[in-house]
């Protein structure tokens, strides 16, 4: 089965063309409805193809797109009959999705109705959704959210102290992110450390320009980092995480508007704000450190705050099995994971210097033979789970 995983964003849509599990090309179709537009699709083959073009939407896009992937010259597809389902990532699935789920007429007024939780996310995933239905009529589509992971959190996790009319009336409470690439590792965690059919307490750590972390116990989301929105918890790459949550109010006193508050939290703070500007971008910041202390400092805080996390979810587990580094920053920046370890011995956490060292974008246990909790640097591979998760679905409904 042939399957097109599209994540569909404001002003680009990336792809990958899947059977089973091998990745037959990948791309990115990128500044939608800007002056100049490009797609670049890169196939299994070692094929290349680059093409610039004003890209007026989201479906003119595609059209485009799916131009290149039948071009003879990448060898990909023949046709577009060739595609027989369609992945999209989709950012809040609410309370309503626990689960993947295929797309029907009311699958897409659910997602739009969710749009205002998720107003930079669910709209452009939804055009996604609407330029495929429209391209390719008849090809089953499946929705796999963000949050669906985390909707095993109890009450009294994913609450927030506010009055309870709140959370009734406009469902203010946590619901997490990054939710495939937590699914991912945790699954593959459990293989490599032999507890498939065993009890389980796990901390999956996603690092990158977003961060999260979250505790999973025997396969259920016990807590999670972010919360009614991205913006709580880890320190990122220009998002606060964690604050006061008076701070807000205290700027706007000091003459500063909402969306200059909001910009500043979401846009201007995180690794950024604390390196005074020089950069949001950790590899940046790591070789900056040793002269300047303002790069020092992010690092440090970033360490510390999610040093913080880990203690605080191995209390939620009761124990610590496995901790597992992921993301852009957890996959191969092995000085945070050795600075973010260090003093977490009393935990069980010994984390062996040279194969740290080794863990460079690649699955590995990074953790010394004596360490009580297998320490992992995973990879992770939200594409695959969301072709796993639509042929799953698809499978079903071409057997019923």
């Amino acid at each position: 089965m042939h399957i097109l995983v599209l994540n569909s964003g404001s002003s680009s849509i990336k792809f990958q063309i899947r059977e089973d599990s091998k990745v037959l090309c990948k791309g990115l179709a990128e500044c939608i409805s800007e002056p100049q537009g490009s797609i670049k699709v890169t196939a299994s083959n070692g094929k290349k193809i680059e093409k610039s073009l004003k890209l007026t939407d989201h479906t003119f896009a595609l059209q485009q797109t799916f131009k290149i992937l039948t071009d003879p010259e990448l060898g990909i597809l023949k046709s577009l009959q060739d595609i027989h389902a369609v992945g999209h990532r989709v950012v809040h699935g609410g309370e309503d999705y626990s689960d993947s789920v295929l797309i029907d007429d009311k699958a897409i007024e659910t997602i739009d109705k969710l749009s205002h939780l998720a107003p930079l996310h669910n709209p452009p995933n939804l055009k996604g959704i609407l330029a495929c239905k429209e391209i390719l009529p008849g090809v089953p589509q499946v929705a796999v959210f963000d949050t669906a992971f985390h909707q095993t959190m109890p009450e009294k996790a994913y609450m927030y102290a506010l009055p309870v009319d709140l959370y009734e009336r406009y469902k203010i409470r946590r619901y997490g992110f990054h939710g495939t690439s937590h699914r991912y590792v945790h699954s593959r965690a459990k293989v490599l450390a032999g507890l498939e059919d065993k009890p389980s307490r796990i901390i999956t750590a996603h690092l990158g320009n977003g961060c999260s972390i979250a505790a999973v116990k025997d396969g259920n989301v016990l807590d999670t980092s972010m919360g009614f929105t991205p913006l709580e918890g880890l320190v990122m790459g220009t998002r606060s995480g964690d604050i006061d949550p008076s701070l807000p109010f205290f700027l706007m006193d000091q003459g500063m508007s909402a969306r200059e508050v909001s910009q500043l939290l979401q846009k201007k703070s995180g690794l950024l704000g604390l390196s005074k500007g020089l950069s949001n971008d950790m590899r940046v910041l790591m070789q900056s450190a040793q002269t300047n202390k303002h790069a020092r400092l992010a690092v440090e805080v970033f360490c510390y705050r999610l040093k913080k996390y880990i203690g605080a979810y191995s209390a939620v587990l009761n124990g610590l099995d496995v901790l597992v580094f992921t993301g852009g920053i957890g996959e191969n920046a092995f000085a945070i994971r050795k600075e973010t370890c260090s003093g977490l011995e009393y935990l069980g956490i010994k984390i062996d210097e040279e194969l740290n060292k080794k863990a460079i974008g690649k699955e590995l246990l990074i953790s010394t033979t004596d360490s009580m909790v297998k320490v992992y640097v995973i990879p992770t591979d939200e594409e695959l789970v969301i072709a796993q998760e639509t042929q799953k679905i698809v499978s079903k409904l071409l057997n019923s």
